[in-house]
């Protein structure tokens, strides 16, 4: 591909936010915030205009600077969506008598939901048009969908406004006609009882957004009527409520970053009271699922790595608990999908999921085997219960989305469907890899890497190193298609699989956790300095980026290590860590305590404010930065990404661009339609292509 060339308009003057001092006090210590104005949004204030405002100054100013791009985003765009096959259709599950999916029409953005009963030669029967519910909404999001087991009626939940608070609609599949009962302000967790009339839903906060009770409901009577079968007092917990895959009960869950609790009920039931299966244990984490006649029961209960262990279903308590797969230090188990005469098991291991079929009437077990460096693979919805053929998904950074059947018994796997990518993808044109970057500290960091044939690896490629690190929640190998547009254009793109998620098991996940946080940050870097020794890139070419708390990552390494990127994108970015953390008004701050800390804690709070990236903005040159938001977003708010970038205009010392980007329509996922995504990557991948055209003219001029 032609070298692209494009640059900065020069002499146009950034957006400088208004200062209004207020001191934050706490332990002694007094931290002066002169943006804390900006949350003024949601609670209505005297600044809410002028928040507004502000941020409609910033995408203006973003418009300017990024104005030699258009033509540039336009084209990535269209790049990125002629990619997409916009007529398709998923792969159909069987479920209860009828086969399951989902289809997409040409440019339409959203989907078609279906069903055909008993065989896919029957009429096609569309439960719900999310394309023609959608019309007239800026933002529209379909959060779940549940068949009552009799199949003739359907809940499901959406959200126009995208603050992840949902409404729950219920529709007759015989009539078509959506019913009366409405319920507002809910998750997406729903559950139905066995008598086709009830059903459990969880209630949040409509001030915190937590989840705060599990309500039922029967059909035909008012919301305001529904019952609380269970309300979550430690506001540390996230709640929800379950169906076990044998339909036998229902499950609500309690859990926090340390411990949970389980309650049951007869699915044939729904009227009587929920059982407590085993009363929470300090930092004792444990999930279930029933089969036959006893529950499995997936804990780390003297397992740091989790272990699986088995209860009869009439003596759930902890003291009734044996070992079935003992704990081991090297492979952390994550789940188990229990069928009449096999389990699957999904472990992870050296970074990698492992899937592991266990026979159980012979105890033989076997592993699936996929054959690439590095991927991703997780079973996927896999309802019925008496089947000896289950189906998984697979992708790998160069292999598209791809769903299988395997056959427990024969061991064999048939490739029911891979995504299409459109456009002349050749899988074979781009190469994976997987190296251990060695961190200060001695420690082996995972990275996944592609990049097009042909790649010189003698440091001139630009690379972009990707990362999360946070929540125990880790990052495979996955395959994007947009990304084809970045290694088309010579870009190495890489995923540092840092501690904070739980590639190589929950010690993983500790060490960069709470007061080990900051292992997180220097794994990233680590990992840049790794592969620029490695001549991947060289300093000059080296880009960052990440979301929500990877953006805070963002934020962290640009304070710690600001000479080591060419450029940074942070998306939706968790960057004032102590303020958010000390106000517990805002929507989801008590269930992080475990995650982050409790400021109210002295050790804590100096901890959090000695990595927090809003406290330790300096005067001194920071890299080129992208930082997008959404006004709507519920999980780390507009706020705090628009305070930062205002105190970073104030206080950095060069002229690096900085730009910040407000989506005044969604929330913290961005747009939600099917190609309106685009537009933002579009305009990240323009940023990206715009600092190194910058880079190589500036080098070309020396």
């Amino acid at each position: 591909m032609k070298k692209e060339t494009y640059s900065w308009p020069e002499s146009i003057i950034p957006p400088a936010a208004e200062k209004k001092q207020k001191e934050l006090i706490a332990h002694g210590d007094t931290r002066v915030d002169e943006y804390y104005w900006m949350n003024d949004f949601f609670k209505k204030g005297p600044d809410s205009a002028n928040v507004v405002e502000y941020l409609k100054a910033e995408n203006a100013y973003l418009d300017t600077m990024m104005a030699g791009t258009k033509e540039l985003q336009t084209r990535l765009y269209a790049e990125m969506k002629a990619r997409i096959k916009e007529k398709d259709e998923s792969v159909p599950v069987f479920n209860n008598g009828y086969f399951y999916y989902h289809r997409t029409d040409e440019g339409k953005q959203y989907f078609k939901y279906c069903r055909r009963k008993g065989s896919m030669d029957a009429p096609e029967e569309v439960i719900l048009d999310a394309d023609a519910m959608a019309e007239g909404h800026s933002y529209f999001s379909v959060g779940a969908l549940a068949v009552s087991p009799d199949t003739k009626k359907l809940i499901y939940a959406v959200d126009t406004v995208s603050r992840r608070q949902y409404v729950l609609y219920i529709k007759d599949l015989e009539t078509g006609e959506t019913l009366k009962d409405q319920i507002k302000g809910t998750g997406t967790d729903i559950a139905w009882g066995n008598d086709n009339n009830t059903f459990f839903y969880v209630q949040n906060n409509p001030k915190t957004l937590l989840s705060e009770k599990i309500k039922r409901h029967s059909i035909g009577t008012a919301a305001s009527k529904d019952v609380v079968v269970y309300e979550e007092k430690d506001p540390s917990n996230y709640i929800g409520v379950s169906k076990t895959r044998s339909r036998k009960f229902i499950v609500i869950s309690s859990e926090a970053t340390l411990s949970s609790e389980v309650r049951i009920l007869d699915a044939d039931t729904p009227l009587r009271e929920f059982q407590v299966f085993q009363p929470r244990m300090k930092e004792v984490l444990y999930d279930i699922d029933h089969w036959n006649d006893k529950f499995l029961i997936v804990t780390n209960l003297d397992a740091k790595n989790y272990k699986l262990m088995e209860t009869p279903v009439n003596n759930t308590s902890k003291d009734h608990w044996k070992d079935v797969i003992g704990h081991r230090s090297d492979v952390l188990l994550e789940d188990i999908s229990a069928f009449k005469d096999y389990w699957l098991i999904e472990e992870r291991k050296e970074g990698l999921v492992r899937l592991r079929i266990r026979e159980l009437l012979t105890g033989n077990e076997h592993y699936i085997d996929f054959g690439e460096p590095a991927y991703s693979a997780e079973a996927s919805f896999n309802p019925e219960f008496n089947t000896s053929v289950i189906r998984f998904d697979y992708e790998s950074m160069t292999t598209p989305h791809s769903v299988y059947s395997y056959d427990m018994q024969a061991k064999q796997k048939k490739l029911l469907k891979e995504t299409a990518v459109l456009g002349g993808y050749k899988k074979e044109e781009y190469v994976s890899e997987r190296i251990y970057a060695t961190g200060s500290n001695g420690v082996k960091i995972p990275v996944s890497i592609v990049y097009k044939k042909g790649t010189k690896k003698d440091s001139s490629a630009p690379l972009l190193l990707y990362a999360y690190g946070s929540y125990g929640y880790s990052l495979d190998a996955d395959f994007e298609s947009e990304r084809i547009s970045l290694l088309d254009r010579g870009f190495i793109y890489a995923m540092a699989h840092i501690r904070g998620g739980e590639e190589m098991g929950r010690y993983w996940y500790d060490d960069g956790k709470m007061m080990n946080k900051k292992n997180t940050f220097n794994d990233f870097i680590d990992c840049g300095k790794f592969l620029i020794d490695q001549k991947y890139t060289s300093i000059g070419h080296l880009y960052a980026m990440g979301g929500s708390a990877g953006g805070l990552l963002m934020g962290a390494v640009a304070n710690m290590a600001p000479q080591l990127w060419n450029g940074i994108i942070a998306d939706v970015p968790f960057v004032d860590v102590v303020t958010t953390m000390s106000d517990p008004t805002i929507p989801l701050t008590t269930n992080e305590y475990d995650e982050w800390g409790n400021p109210e804690n002295k050790e804590s709070y100096f901890y959090m404010k000695s990595y927090s990236p809003y406290d330790n903005v300096e005067k001194k040159d920071y890299p080129s930065m992208l930082v997008m938001t959404g006004l709507h977003d519920s999980q780390v708010q507009y706020f705090e990404p628009a305070k930062w970038v205002a105190r970073l205009r104030a206080m950095k010392t060069d002229k690096n661009i900085l730009l910040l980007k407000t989506d005044m329509e969604a929330g913290h996922g961005g747009a939600s339609g099917r190609f309106d995504y685009l537009k933002d990557v579009a305009l990240q991948y323009s940023f990206l292509i715009l600092r190194e055209s910058n880079t190589q003219n500036a080098k070309e001029h020396e």
